[in-house]
């Protein structure tokens, strides 16, 4: 019932920043959303919750202290600001959203999913 599309993804050198975002096609608002990323080879894991307010946020340990995400329900929008950028971070970033906050964010509890925009990280 939602439509889900990342953007912001791109080629950034170690040390940089990127903000992606993930346009929804109708109200979120009823949604708690998702970051997740996938490397080549390895499977999808969790980047960063929120949930439908906004009020309680979750972050993998890998990112925690670099990257911050945020929504803007009004504007069916979710941030993912991304700094400090390591290679390590190089993945297809994907949102997604849940109807039911999940307690450990598993890939397969979402619900929705865009189609992932790139991010790489060069060394």
């Amino acid at each position: 019932q939602v439509q889900l599309v990342e953007s912001g993804g791109g080629l950034v050198q170690a040390g940089g920043s990127l903000r992606l975002s993930c346009a929804a096609s109708s109200s979120i608002s009823y949604y708690a959303m998702g970051w997740f990323r996938q490397a080549p080879g390895k499977e999808r894991e969790f980047v960063a919750g929120i949930n439908w307010s906004g009020g309680r946020l979750r972050y993998a340990d890998s990112v925690k202290g670099r990257f911050t995400i945020s929504r803007v329900n009004a504007a069916n929008t979710v941030y993912l600001q991304m700094v400090s950028l390591e290679p390590e971070d190089t993945a297809v970033y994907y949102c997604a959203a849940v109807r039911s906050l999940p307690s450990n964010w598993s890939p397969t509890g979402m619900d929705y999913w865009g189609k992932g925009t790139l991010v790489t990280v060069s060394s």
